[in-house]
């Protein structure tokens, strides 16, 4: 669960086996999604937030976990819970969350996961706001909109490898073939990074760039460009520059129907292939 500290209200919630990486990360995927980007985010100290040399001990904040390391990339401050008052009021939210919900999932006949987590959203917790949320101390909100790409290339794990002589890059038993590329003849002994998203599907980067996107069974996807969004760089009616954001590749067009983009301006619009006038968010 993941909630606000001023009102007590919970963005996401879902069950899973057990709180891991990847669960943490889809809490904050949720969140973000929904409202925008947090400045702060408090958590206890499990292994998954941060490294803790000694236990009991303070957590360390130099090496951090693949979580901590999303954090640090989006500017989100994280805080280990170091004061027993604070931890003591999310451990109670969760005993209230924890001797509520077995009663009322069992009261509709509720018994799988799936239908448990669509009743949590379609309607636990909107009953439970309308009973616990309070008001905030101060009016308005200080969540920004996000507009930094694909949140599933940051919000993942990653892990380091290296290209080999085949010009493939092995992880866990899979061998990820490189597709051919246009910018350069080969990779092999390159260092990459392999990403793995909250919804298992994977990518590899060199450096800044998307080499390809795999399924969860390690085969290369092609790329969506009916979701992809393209900044252009240049005035409406020249060539430009484009950046596909679902595969990381740079592209030249040299014509771009502008008719459906409303008062673009000289630089840095976000288009929608397919349907120029459905984004219009300047980037």
């Amino acid at each position: 669960m993941t909630m606000d500290d001023a009102t007590n209200e919970p963005y996401s919630m879902f069950f899973v086996e057990e709180e891991d990486t990847m669960s943490s990360l889809q809490g904050i995927r949720e969140v973000i999604e929904l409202l925008g980007l947090f400045s702060t985010f408090y958590s206890d100290r499990g292994s998954h937030y941060w490294p803790t040399p000694e236990a009991g001990g303070k957590v360390d904040q130099q090496n951090l976990t693949p979580f901590g390391q999303a954090m640090k990339h989006l500017g989100i401050e994280m805080i280990a819970d170091c004061s027993p008052e604070a931890r003591g009021r999310s451990e109670r939210m969760f005993r209230t969350h924890q001797d509520r919900l077995p009663r009322e999932l069992a009261l509709v006949g509720i018994t799988d996961r799936a239908d448990a987590n669509r009743d949590l959203t379609e309607v636990y917790r909107s009953a439970f706001n309308a009973e616990f949320m309070q008001p905030a101390m101060e009016e308005g909100s200080d969540f920004v909109d996000w507009i930094g790409g694909p949140l599933g290339d940051i919000l993942c794990e990653r892990f380091e490898r290296t290209v080999g002589n085949d010009h493939c890059v092995s992880f866990e038993g899979m061998k990820l073939q490189i597709p051919a590329d246009r910018h350069r003849c080969h990779h092999v002994k390159a260092k990459v990074a392999v990403l793995r998203r909250t919804d298992h599907t994977l990518a590899i980067l060199h450096g800044p760039r998307k080499l390809a996107d795999y399924d969860e069974a390690g085969k290369v996807m092609p790329p969506n460009l009916k979701v992809a969004a393209y900044i252009r760089r240049g005035r409406p009616g020249q060539s430009g520059q484009f950046i596909c954001y679902k595969t990381g590749q740079f592209y030249l067009l040299p014509t771009l129907d502008w008719s459906g983009v409303r008062n673009a301006p000289c630089s840095g619009w976000a288009v929608e292939e397919g349907d120029p006038g459905a984004s219009e968010d300047a980037v």
